[in-house]
């Protein structure tokens, strides 16, 4: 019954692939888009409103004629009702373009809006729903409706949700005629940022490089024990650093990880769980973090190279345990790593595609020199297109370019959608002032206690994000949430990269894990039962957050020394609570000794020099046991 529910939440509309002369218009129209994306992003001067608007409804006629109205649309042929959808879309964008001088001048909820005003908002705002139904699903369409619902008729209830009176003229005002609602923040990354990094992936996977980076991650552990397992994890997080999405590297490379992983041994279940764990935290990895963390830095100002860098010692903490238990459970269950002729030697890995790791050293640096993200993109894809010139078989052709621009402007209609929601609520909740009562509901049932009160923020941010994508869990909890953080006096960085840390894991967070629905299909298991693998295989990552709330050094923000002894206490910790978890060590560890494990290793979490004795004390007592066990039970000489 839950999996049926879960199911309807999240029914898409089928992606249509219109043969003829139909279908090579489209591609050339999302090229078009592409192209001119990228040039009003980069190069022109274009106002933000402008950018936005526009982005959104050339998004919305794509939506229309590539996505159908549900999971049974045909695949090839677009539908009768589908064309006047596209037709509408592009009447919202002329008319709103055409008085884009006229909205930039006028004084909010002071002067009037006119009948063609509000027959334009409320058209466009009704296409937006049913572009995001179909892209993202009905669950998050009926949360967004859920809160317009609330916007215009929360003033008839009582006690602390009651609002004042919002008059449709208001909501629409609000919500399409300024830069809080509907063309706010999340669209704006969304037509910038992240269209420009989803295009620098694009062009990287399509020219080799995210072969060269699975080569690589094999070469690196396929002939470790658990080889294959390891692979996906690797790969998984490099993949992953130039998608920013947990469910497309989980569908990329998932569908070699998985089945190699059921070949050598591995359950369904096991298998898709390591995926799904490994994929989700590419989305945390720098140097391309994915959308969310560029709208981190639009909401806190703070830039996206000091997010970036700060983000990376959680990032490689997260990966830890994931590879400490696929290491545990190889041995355990005693799986080989891959035969010698199958794993490509890591010379020859690099001497084929080490040309691919240039964009993302390009990127980096550009960033680090202090230019936006959006020239970071901008010259990281054209380093994809000089190394691609390197080798024959990379080498882009008119044709490829004209693919790469196409496949780019179509990943992006999901995420338009779900921006454009997030935008809605956001600008609901701005003229409700419903943050300011998540904040006193907080603080209501934690005490204002600073451990309770995370402990609470961190179950609405995955809550909020349940079926969401992450840029729109991750907004939703930065208007809601967010505020909390700053009343318990943690700082925007650190509070930020917290909820941005548990938007992302919301993505293997049962019952709604999009990430194991994107992979049950590939391991033929249970979503449900890889979803509840992955939160234990992640397990121990759930707590790098709170380390690094108590402990800014894992945000690089602290001497030499204090980053160095944080990230050592935080390594020890997880490893020493995966050990508790999987209860094995050479030998299964009993119960008394897990527990012991389990307590050192959260106070190897603290980062405090006194607890860092006592858990080393702890765990050589846990870990010393189980050796003289080992050597007792072997036989004697």
């Amino acid at each position: 019954m839950l999996h049926r529910i879960v199911q309807f939440a999240f029914d898409t509309g089928v992606r249509r692939r219109p043969d003829g002369w139909i279908g090579g218009g489209i591609k050339y129209f999302a090229a078009a888009v592409a192209v001119w994306t990228v040039y009003a992003a980069a190069f022109s001067t274009t106002d933000a409103l402008s950018l936005t608007i526009t982005f959104l409804t050339l998004m919305l006629v794509m939506t229309f004629l590539l996505i159908g109205h549900g999971p049974s649309a045909d695949k090839n042929h677009i539908d009768w009702f589908d064309w006047p959808l596209a037709v509408l879309s592009a009447a919202c964008g002329l008319y709103f373009i055409g008085q884009s001088g006229t909205i930039a001048e006028r004084i909010t909820l002071l002067d009037p809006l006119s009948v063609y005003d509000i027959v334009f908002a409320s058209l466009i705002i009704i296409l937006t729903i049913e572009a995001m139904r179909r892209t993202v699903g009905p669950g998050l369409t009926l949360i967004v409706i859920g809160f317009i619902v609330y916007n215009l008729f929360g003033d008839r209830l009582e006690g602390p949700l009651s609002h004042g009176v919002i008059s449709i003229d208001h909501f629409l005002d609000i919500m399409v005629f300024t830069t809080d609602g509907l063309f706010g923040v999340p669209l704006r990354v969304a037509a910038t940022y992240a269209f420009l990094f989803v295009l620098f992936g694009t062009a990287l996977a399509k020219t080799g490089g995210g072969d060269f980076f699975f080569n690589l991650a094999a070469s690196l552990t396929g002939r470790a024990q658990g080889g294959p397992a390891k692979i996906a994890v690797i790969s998984s997080g490099l993949y992953g650093t130039i998608s920013g999405s947990p469910t497309s590297d989980v569908v990329t490379t998932g569908a070699v990880t998985i089945p190699m992983m059921k070949r050598l041994g591995y359950s369904s279940a096991f298998a898709g769980a390591v995926e799904v764990a490994a994929s989700t935290g590419g989305s945390l990895l720098p140097p391309v973090m994915g959308a969310a963390a560029f709208i981190m830095a639009e909401y806190t100002g703070i830039p996206y190279v000091e997010i970036a860098m700060a983000g990376l010692i959680p990032a490689l903490l997260y990966y830890i345990p994931i590879y400490f238990v696929v290491h545990l459970r190889a041995k355990r269950i005693g799986l080989a790593g891959l035969a010698e002729g199958s794993v490509p030697p890591v010379w020859q890995t690099l001497k084929d595609g080490g040309l691919f790791l240039v964009p993302l050293m390009v990127i980096t640096w550009i960033l680090i020199d202090g230019y936006t993200p959006t020239y970071a993109a901008v010259y990281g894809t054209a380093a994809v297109i000089v190394v691609s010139s390197f080798k024959k078989s990379s080498r882009l052709t008119p044709s490829a370019v004209v693919e790469i621009l196409s496949e780019s402007a179509l990943r992006m209609v999901a995420v338009a959608g779900a921006c454009a929601a997030a935008g809605l609520v956001i600008g609901g909740i701005t003229m409700t002032g419903l943050a300011s009562k998540f904040s006193t509901l907080i603080f209501l049932l934690s005490g204002a206690d600073l451990f309770l009160s995370l402990v609470l923020a961190a179950m609405l941010t995955i809550l909020l994000g349940l079926g969401m994508p992450t840029p729109s869990a991750f907004i939703l909890a930065a208007v809601l949430v967010a505020p909390v953080m700053a009343d318990l006096g943690i700082s925007p960085m650190a509070g930020h990269m917290f909820l941005l840390y548990f938007a992302v894991m919301s993505a293997l967070t049962p019952p709604v894990a999009v990430a194991a629905y994107a992979a049950s299909a590939i391991a033929d298991e249970n979503p449900l039962t890889i979803a509840m693998n992955a939160v234990r295989i992640a397990i121990a990552a759930f707590l790098i957050p709170f380390s690094f709330i108590f402990n800014e050094a894992l945000l690089l923000n602290g001497s030499a020394v204090e980053i160095i002894f944080a990230t050592i206490n935080v390594t020890l910790g997880l490893i020493v609570i995966v050990l508790a978890i999987e209860g094995y060590y050479q030998r299964v560890i009993g119960v008394p000794h897990r527990l012991m494990l389990a307590v050192a290793g959260i106070l190897f979490l603290f980062v405090d020099p006194y607890y860092f004795v006592v858990a080393l004390i702890i765990s050589a007592i846990g870990i010393g046991q189980q050796l003289r066990e080992r050597i007792k039970a072997q036989p004697v000489t």
